[in-house]
């Protein structure tokens, strides 16, 4: 039973100013250290990579450890992913969903990911909402506050059924609707995900601070 993974990494970077996913993190690209995570997990037979050809091409040194398939990307985040299902062997029964820029996902949290979505169908990389949440009014006055207790951040991988995802998507072109992440997806289905939470820091790279920090915990093998 093949088991993908499909890396998204097709965005514009327009708010870094850069292509963040070819910047350098520690020597390396930053979506080189996420596809690497993949080539590295037992459980990942093929990797899907949805992302243009220059970089494509930052991962030469990757392809000898596992068969990565190139997708061109779709107009936005759903779509691409979308092209990236389409593409996958018929055989494939289970996928994981990864944003290139998540840099610092480990093999372990990858696997929990993966064994989760096998018992329960659904399951996504998340982590507790630990800080102090306010509402505001529209002048921008914190106004009340908002119960922590049970939000979650949601991150990546989020691993599912290639069958339950895909009929996920179908409903969610049918009925028109712009969704942000894959746990969205088979919501509408009714179909709830796993937590698994996250163990370790897997911050998504999206301002030119986050490179410094991503940089500094990844020196600090603690």
């Amino acid at each position: 039973m093949p088991i993908a993974a499909i890396i998204v990494a097709s965005g514009e970077s327009r708010r870094m100013g850069f292509d963040k996913l070819t910047a350098d993190l520690n020597g390396k690209p930053v979506l080189y250290h996420a596809v690497a995570a993949f080539c590295h997990c037992a459980s990942i037979d093929e990797i899907y990579l949805v992302c243009p050809d220059e970089r494509f091409e930052c991962l030469t040194e990757l392809q000898p450890l596992k068969k990565i398939h190139q997708v061109q990307g779709g107009r936005d985040r759903q779509h691409s992913v979308l092209n990236g299902l389409n593409a996958l062997s018929s055989e494939t029964t289970l996928v994981a969903v990864h944003d290139g820029a998540r840099p610092m996902i480990d093999i372990a949290t990858i696997e929990k990911c993966i064994q989760a979505a096998r018992q329960y169908g659904a399951a996504t990389v998340a982590r507790r909402v630990t800080e102090t949440l306010k509402r505001a009014d529209a002048e921008g006055f914190a106004r009340s506050g908002v119960d922590r207790a049970n939000l979650w951040f949601m991150e990546t991988p989020q691993c599912f059924r290639v069958n339950l995802l895909k009929r996920g998507y179908k409903n969610v072109n049918e009925r028109g609707a712009i969704v942000t992440d894959e746990v969205s997806v088979v919501e509408t289905l009714g179909v709830s995900s796993y937590l698994v939470e996250s163990g370790k820091p897997n911050i998504k790279i999206t301002v030119s601070s986050d490179l410094k920090l991503a940089s500094l915990l990844m020196a600090d093998p603690q």
